[in-house]
């Protein structure tokens, strides 16, 4: 395997976060979450995708 000085940075930050917020997926979301709300960059939802039903050939 190659190793990737980048995508090893990227590894040890994510390990880093989560550990932060005890490898708890809730938590991390809603730090995220809190963070996107401080933010003053503006945020779109584009909401689900719609999903076409099958026609039938």
């Amino acid at each position: 395997m190659i190793n990737d000085s980048i995508v090893e940075e990227i590894r040890k930050y994510r390990q880093e976060h989560a550990k932060r917020y005890g490898h708890n997926l809730r938590r991390i979301a809603e730090a995220l979450r809190e963070r996107e709300r401080q933010s003053s960059r503006r945020v779109i939802n584009r909401g689900p995708k719609s999903v076409l039903s099958n026609t039938g050939s």
